[in-house]
């Protein structure tokens, strides 16, 4: 085994949060000494939308350019963030415990979602989230951002934002969960598939370097969410949530794509016991994908 484990990561703060956070774990479960490699991605120097960027993926290429070429040993991904296909050579070698996979509204005067003044401005860089801020209050203006958590965070405290909706795992990673005045709960507001989890990814060949973070349950559970995103074919430019939960044996899963303005919204939800299947998670998300596909998914995110 390597003497020092080179880790690779984004360079922005909640990246090498995560990243040095994976990294002492190794070294606690292994002994092996780790050093965080940082790793400039286009996500980070564009300042275009996601969407128009590519989605899924942006942040993810160079990093796995840097562990191709040897720049490091293992690179952390956001699971949300990262493409379904797979990537030859690559494997994700473990998905460590998976954390809140709530988003949450931080605004301004403790206000709520509901609380929220009519037209007042709530930043967002995901057309999902844009889709389910429609849907829940057509009064709002939404404002298409980027940046960091802190650069967003900053925008509601200068009064530019009266309120911005984040993901509740990267603001628990930043030590920043004093910011929420609202946590948006997952049956009303599905989040991204993956949302809350991260992704170790190696060389093919390399998986003993971190099989010892794997968390079966929250692999089996992102699994299933990311394969219904895979079926249907869509990236993070496609307005769809989903969640999983395992209970007493029994694989539960639920999706839902919007429309772009929230004006339309499928739904479905099926669950199986996970000894009754040889592929419980691709079982499962086949299900809830045809279903959604008998609804009418296909023309509604063609709609986008």
């Amino acid at each position: 085994m390597t003497a020092i484990l080179r880790v690779g990561t984004r360079g922005s703060a909640l990246a090498m949060a995560q990243s040095g956070s994976m990294a002492s774990a190794i070294t606690a479960k292994t002994g092996v000494e780790c050093e965080l490699v940082p790793i400039r991605t286009e996500g980070d120097t564009s300042s275009e939308s996601l969407a128009s960027l590519g989605g899924t993926g942006v942040f993810a290429s160079a990093l796995r350019d840097a562990l191709r070429d040897g720049r490091c040993d293992v690179v952390v991904h956001s699971l949300k963030d990262l493409p379904t296909a797979p990537e030859p050579g690559l494997v994700i070698a473990a998905v460590p415990k998976r954390v809140d996979a709530r988003d949450a509204l931080c605004a301004r005067d403790e206000l709520t979602l509901d609380t929220l003044p009519e037209g007042a401005r709530v930043g967002t860089g995901s057309p999902r989230r844009v889709a389910q801020l429609r849907a829940r209050r057509p009064d709002l203006e939404v404002i298409d951002i980027r940046g960091n958590v802190d650069t967003r965070l900053r925008k509601v405290a200068d009064g530019e934002l009266d309120a911005v909706v984040l993901a509740a795992a990267g603001l628990q990673r930043l030590g920043r969960l004093d910011a929420i005045t609202e946590y948006l709960g997952i049956d009303g507001w599905p989040t991204a598939p993956g949302q809350g989890a991260l992704a170790l990814e190696v060389r093919a060949g390399d998986e003993k370097l971190v099989r010892s973070l794997e968390h079966a349950t929250s692999r089996i559970i992102v699994d299933a969410e990311r394969q219904v995103l895979s079926i249907l074919e869509a990236g993070c430019s496609a307005p769809l949530g989903a969640h999983g939960v395992v209970d007493d044996g029994m694989l539960f899963l639920s999706a839902r794509v919007y429309s772009a303005d929230g004006s339309e919204r499928l739904t479905s939800s099926h669950a199986l016991y996970v000894s009754d299947s040889k592929d419980p998670a691709g079982d499962l998300a086949a299900r809830v994908a045809k279903e959604l596909f008998d609804q009418g998914a296909a023309a509604l995110m063609g709609a986008r």
